[in-house]
């Protein structure tokens, strides 16, 4: 059972006991990712992500990392647009430790102006990773395209030119603005005794930061914006991604949606996988795949072929999705699909750290818990022309087309 604790100050703690595991996951969620930045300071979540590593008032990144292999744990992170977790997994009786390092981290880190500078370096390193990765470059663009000038259309990393002015003022002013009490979640999942609660507590129930700035950005719903935003490459294949504008995360149809996803292409059996791979060989990576989030959403499919057969490709693409339009899917396809969604979600909840991120992830969006058995009964609820209404809600001419491929395919090409 999830269980739900608040702190006086606004931290709330989720927590679900696995008294049958030896393991305890435990997170810090923060209510701020990429969509919360100004133009001027793009990339500082993601920025602040890696600093909190990087070394505190008593220990330095490198006795952090030994603090965690000392007690054989994994500590890791990761930034979204629209939240930052720190997050570790250790046996049930490191627990006490592990949230005494993290929470070390979380307030004090001393963000030194050298550690900064070898940060950057870094986090341009991981930008030029991404530009040196067709399949990922490509679904940025997308997004560049899909919600242009907008927080939620920028890269979660941010881009070369606001890294290099980043600074330890800039990372101060951020957290004071957006690592406020109410924005954050404390879950944790796994074998655990009601001590951990209280040490948690201890730590997380009292601090205060300043006074929260009004913020302007949350109060700008996206807006999308179809288009085409191409890309020259000297390489050898052609890197094609189409995205619609899609629900929100709230959105009650989200099941409609998923289910959707999985017959046009999240699956073996999937129409996408099967046209166009198995039937045509046009290509060997083909999927569909969303993103939903509290004020915007898209669903977006990918492709990867020969660039002689870009445009079969895209022609291919467009049959598939427009056969789903015009006569919906079959009772077969929405089983399979069912199956799949079901299966995925329960193998889910079968470690401590995949239920901490699915009780953090539900804290901060929706502040309530849906359990399994209400989650597979929304699941089985979806009928075939809930899913027909669906496809042709979403699959408008107002798209956006984001291409990267060798310049002479390119010539031409047209949305």
């Amino acid at each position: 059972m999830i269980e739900r604790t608040s702190c006086p100050n606004g931290v709330t703690i989720v927590h679900e006991k696995m008294p049958y595991v030896r393991s305890l996951a435990l997170g810090i969620w923060v209510g701020a990712g990429s969509a919360d930045e100004e133009e001027f300071e793009a990339g500082i979540a993601h920025f602040i992500e890696h600093m909190l590593f990087k070394g505190t008032s008593t220990k330095s990144a490198r006795a952090i990392a030994e603090e965690f292999d000392r007690i054989g744990g994994d500590v890791n992170a990761f930034t979204s647009k629209e939240m930052t977790c720190f997050y570790t997994t250790v046996l049930g009786n490191h627990a006490p430790r592990a949230l005494t390092v993290l929470s070390d981290m979380f307030f004090n880190s001393t963000f030194e102006e050298a550690e900064i500078d070898k940060e950057k370096s870094i986090v341009l390193d991981e930008i030029a990773a991404v530009e040196d990765t067709p399949d990922d470059d490509v679904d940025e663009r997308l997004w560049a395209t899909m919600y242009p000038d907008q927080p939620i259309g920028r890269p979660v990393l941010g881009n070369k030119k606001t890294i290099k002015k980043f600074n330890k003022k800039m990372i101060l002013e951020f957290m004071e603005r957006m690592y406020t009490p109410e924005r954050i979640v404390i879950s944790i999942a796994g074998n655990y005794d009601d001590r951990l609660i209280r040490l948690i507590e201890v730590h997380f129930g009292s601090f205060r930061r300043g006074k929260q700035l009004e913020q302007t950005i949350s109060l700008q719903l996206p807006e999308f914006q179809g288009g085409l935003t191409v890309k020259g490459k000297d390489i050898e294949q052609a890197h094609f991604c189409l995205g619609f504008s899609a629900l929100r995360v709230q959105d009650k149809r989200i099941h409609d949606l998923l289910i959707l996803d999985s017959v046009i292409g999240g699956a073996m059996s999937s129409r996408l996988f099967q046209e166009v791979r198995e039937e045509r060989g046009l290509a060997y990576s083909i999927y569909s795949y969303y993103s939903a989030y509290k004020n915007a959403g898209a669903f977006m499919i990918y492709g990867g072929t020969a660039p002689e057969n870009l445009k079969e490709l895209a022609d291919t693409i467009d049959t598939v999705i427009h056969s789903v339009q015009k006569d919906g899917i079959t009772e077969n396809e929405l089983h399979n699909a069912k199956e799949q969604l079901k299966c995925g979600f329960l193998l889910g909840l079968e470690s401590s750290e995949s239920r901490m991120h699915r009780n953090g992830k539900s804290e901060l969006l929706f502040q309530e818990h849906k359990t399994a058995d209400e989650v597979i009964t929304l699941i089985d609820n979806v009928e075939a022309d809930q899913v027909r209404a669906m496809a042709s809600e979403l699959f408008t001419e107002r798209r956006t087309i984001s291409i990267i491929a060798p310049e002479d395919v390119l010539k031409g090409f047209e949305i």
